[in-house]
This record gives C-alpha cells, structure tokens and sequence, in this order.
C-alpha cells in the first residue's frame, strides 16, 4: 500500500515538473546515445570534419579570398537573406556555425538507432525548438536589419522594441497581429446571409442566393471548432462560400459556440446529435431537400464522417440517408501519423492537459494556439519576436493570422474523449471501434460518394495520412492534392496567372498515396473548379432558390451571427 502512494506520489511529481515529457525525452535520447557510443562518436567526428572546413571558409572570408559557404541556407529560409550576411566576416562565421550545429545536432537525433520512434520524435520536437532559438538573428548584435534600423531611427525602434517587450509580457504573449486590424462581419466573413437555427452548440447560416437558380441539393459546411468558422468565408477573393453561392449553390454553415466552463460535460457525441445531425436535418426542413451535399474540414471533416458511419448504424434500406455525397477536406480518421502534434499525444501529456481543465471545465484558446505556433517556431514564433523587439514594429495585417489568432477553447469532456480515442487509441479507423451516441462506428459503412482534399505542406494533417480516409470507407472517391499548406492549400481561388497546383483523379480504395500522386496528372490553377465540375455532376438540377429560413426556422438576424463574436 505505501509503496502505492509512494508510485503515485513519484507519478504526480513527474508530471507537475515535466508535464511535456521533455526530460523523459531528452533522458532516452541520452541513454540511446551511451549505449551506442560508437554512432555518437562517428557522428562528432563527422562534426569535426565539417566545422574545420567552415573555419577554413572564414579565414579565407577575413582575408578576403573568394569562397562559397559550406553549408548554404536554404532557399525558403529567410533568416539569412540579407547580403550582410555573407559579406561581414563576424555574421557569415555566425552563421555558418549556427547552420552546421543545428542540422547536425537535428540529423543526429533523427538518425539515432534502437529509439522508439515515439520518443525520438518527440526528443526531435523540442530539439528544434532550442535549435530554433539559439537562431543568431534572433539577438540585436546578430541581427544586421536590427542595427540598421536602430541606426536609421536614432534609436527609436530600441525603445520601441522595449515598449512592445513591456506590453507582451504583462499580456503573456507575442502577437502575431494587432488586434483591430480586422472587423468580423465588416472586413472579414461578409457574404449575405441569416442565422436561422440556433442551439447552445451552434449557429446555423443560411446564404442568400446570388443567381436566379440554384442546384437542387444543398450545401452544408462543418467547419472546425478550432478557432472559428469564417476561415470559409475570409474576404470577398477569398470565400469559398462566396464562390460557390456566386456558382448557383445554396450553401448553409455551421458557425460553432466558443464553450465555457457551463459546457465542460459537453461530449464528442453532442457535437454529432446537437451539432452535425441536427444542422442536417434543419437545412433538409428549410430546402425541401430530401438530402444535402456535406463538407467537413479538418476535425469538422472527422466529426462528419463519425456522422456518416453512425446514422448507417441502422439504416433501414429502403430508407435515403440524408447526406448524398460529402467532401472531406484536411481531414484525419487514422491518425497512425499525425504529423507534427504527436510530440503532444501520450499518456502523460495528456494526464496533464486535462490537469489543465480540471478547473476551467475547458482547454483555453491561448495553449491551443501556442501549441499550434510551436509546430512553426521560425513562422510563427521567432519571426514575430525579431518584429516586435529588435525592430520595433507592428507586423503586418494578414487576414489568415487574424483568424488564426481568434482563439477558441475546448470543452473539458469533448477535448479529452478526442485526444486519447481518436489520437491516443486510434480506435476511429477500427471497425466498430469507438462507440458514438449509443452506435459503434465503422467507417466502412459509409457508401456516398468522396472528394477528398489534402495539402502538400501540411503540418497538422499530412496529406499521406488523410490519403488513408478513401482506403478505409466504401464509397468511390475522387482525391486531389494541393499544394502549399492546412490553411492556403484550401483557400485557393481561381486567379491568372495561376498561383497553385493539384492532382486530381480516382482514390477509390487506394493503399499507396505516393503511388497514386506519381500516377495523377498535376493541374495548374485551382482544385475549386475541378470540385465544382464534381458536385455540378451531383448536385441536381436547377431551380428557384429555397426561402431564407422557414416558419419553423425563422431568420434570427443576420450572417455572421452572434457565436463567432465570442471571445
């Protein structure tokens, strides 16, 4: 018994110092290097080879003979563009012993043989931010454009730098935009519209028509309660709600409530029954469609498919399921390989979070949203330190990082269930492997047509792992890859010249995305007017736009509602 407490005791200890794991990280990582030495000590001889040549390059720079870096930047890192860079003998030594250090202290910790590869990603994770930190420009005296100003300024921009220090630090945090650069329903989410469905989970929009008709088959959109819903509809060039109401659909979304500590018992089963069941079945009762096209993103395209596969649970077979076909976009349900956020699923980490919860009843936006900037440290951390401090300025007003820093928070039960069933356990893409208001869900049961979309550079959900959705449902589907990110990838309007690729063609039951993305031809322009060309063939045709709303769902006031104005 007391050796009981005494492991409970240790446990608790453990988790209060290191709640992350980064000793337990930093300790494995150690142990597999003393077990091998012969790895570690090829690994700095390797080190000593390479830093005498960068010497070598800085002798030969002090001296003013012609030389070529021996280990370039490359070509997307910004941090070292300046030429000063090259042509001050100080800085080019700075740099090219910060570049050699970092890759290959990071190659090592990704090469180390006998770890799990867990552990070692999770020891890679917290490397790079230390890496990324000890990044020379990210000092005054190694910062060339920070001297410039100060000097262009008199000055000015230190004390300005220092202002904007005091300012975030009694805030704990470092903006990444100021906060009125952007009115929600003024600059950002302004497509016509009603509320004409509201619970205490969310707010249903309904857009007005902007043709005289439109496709028989509604459009609902289930966008992610991460942040909010107006990512969809961002600025007039950038709404993919706009473009589609502009193409003759009626589209609806959901516009999900930011929860407080009155939610905390709020289930990942009522974001099905409140949430994407009810929304369903409002538009069917507003169109008179007896079903609709439905659009997940990111998690709100996981809850769609946990949908899917629940109301199949059942289905008498005479009976139309009320979703005809669905797109699914950035969207994980085997999360095998979640990407980067992995470094944050074990057991541990997540014993701590819901510490974190246990008195709010809730995850609070901030962590999520540093959570998410730690994934991007250069980005999204260090580049708006350098900003801020050793230049004195405000950063630049961008529609996407507004959005992004709206932050929204996770209710306690919901947010616990969906971190250790679906990314802990995995159990989603497990036959009958996670139960859902009262239904085993099996995603196989899901017949309806797919068009599933992912990103090339995508962090959060890497497109090898959304590319596992078509192998496990049974429905024919139609893949397409854009490039760049989570966020740009999706937002991709069509534009001349164009600015995006894709590839496009059948992923019916696919095993092998690399296989499949060599065999699919690469398209420039945007994956917007393929997808359209694929719900045109779906949709229905033709007809008068339905009534804003109904005499049972009323407009309530206008788009983008009261929800998204939560704080």
């Amino acid at each position: 018994m007391t050796e009981r407490i005494e492991d409970a005791a240790m446990k608790t200890m453990d988790q209060a110092v290191d709640p992350l794991g980064i000793m337990d990280a930093a300790l494995a990582l150690q142990q597999a290097w003393l077990a091998q030495p012969e790895y570690l000590q090829q690994r700095l001889l390797t080190f000593q080879e390479e830093m005498v040549k960068v010497i070598d390059h800085a002798c030969r720079c002090a001296m003013e003979v012609p030389t070529q870096d021996p280990v370039p930047p490359v070509a997307y890192d910004g941090r070292f563009h300046d030429p000063v860079w090259t042509s001050n003998p100080c800085l080019d030594l700075a740099k090219e012993t910060y570049l050699l250090s970092s890759r290959w202290l990071m190659d090592t910790v990704y090469e180390t043989p006998g770890m799990d590869p867990r552990i070692r990603h999770r020891a890679a994770f917290w490397t790079r931010q230390m890496v990324d930190a000890a990044s020379p420009d990210n000092i005054y005296l190694g910062n060339p454009e920070a001297q410039r100003r100060a000097i262009e300024t008199g000055g000015r921009s230190l004390l300005r730098g220092m202002e904007n220090w005091r300012h975030d630090a009694l805030a704990r945090d470092i903006p990444m935009q100021p906060s009125n650069a952007f009115r929600v329903g003024a600059d950002l989410a302004t497509t016509p519209g009603r509320v004409v469905h509201r619970n205490r989970l969310f707010e249903l929009i309904q857009y007005a028509p902007a043709t005289k008709e439109v496709h028989a088959v509604p459009i609902l959109f289930v966008p992610p309660w991460i942040n909010k819903f107006y990512i969809l509809d961002l600025n007039p060039k950038r709404s993919l709600i706009a473009w589609l109401v502009e193409h003759g659909y009626t589209v609806f979304t959901m516009s999900w409530r930011n929860p407080g500590a009155e939610m905390r018992d709020t289930r990942f089963d009522d974001y099905l029954t409140e949430g994407v069941s009810e929304a369903v079945d409002v538009v069917r009762e507003i169109t008179g469609a007896p079903q609709v096209h439905g659009v997940g993103y990111c998690i709100g395209g996981t809850l769609l498919a946990a949908y899917l596969a629940w109301y199949e649970k059942g289905r008498a077979r005479n009976r139309k399921p009320p979703v005809a076909h669905w797109s699914a976009f950035t969207t994980l349900v085997d999360f095998t390989d979640p990407g980067e956020i992995s470094a944050f699923i074990d057991e541990k980490i997540i014993d701590a979070i819901e510490r974190m919860m246990d008195g709010p009843g809730y995850l609070d936006g901030e962590a999520m949203a540093w959570s998410f900037r730690m994934l991007r440290p250069n980005t999204l951390i260090w580049n708006y330190y350098i900003t801020r401090y050793l230049l004195g300025d405000e950063p630049e007003p961008f529609d996407v990082l507004f959005w992004n820093t709206d932050n929204t928070r996770m209710p306690q039960a919901m947010h616990s269930f969906y971190l250790r069933e679906f990314y802990l356990n995995n159990c989603l893409r497990e036959p009958d492997g996670i139960t859902l208001a009262g239904k085993p869900i099996d995603l196989r049961r899901i017949t309806q047509p797919l068009y599933n979309v992912a990103t090339e550079q995508d962090h959060i959900a890497p497109w090898r792992s959304v590319f596992r959705l078509p192998e496990v449902v049974s429905g024919p589907v139609r893949g397409v890859l854009a490039t760049s990110g989570h966020i740009l990838g999706i937002l991709s309007p069509p534009v001349d010249p164009p600015k995006r690729r894709y590839w496009a063609a059948d992923a019916t039951g696919i095993d092998d995305p690399e296989a499949w993305r060599e065999q699919a031809p690469k398209t420039p322009g945007s994956w917007w007017e393929d997808w359209d060309r694929w719900l045109a063939e779906r949709c229905g045709p033709m007809q008068k736009p339905p009534s804003m709303g109904s005499k049972a769902h009323p407009p309530l006031e206008e788009a983008p509602g009261v929800y998204v104005h939560e704080k």
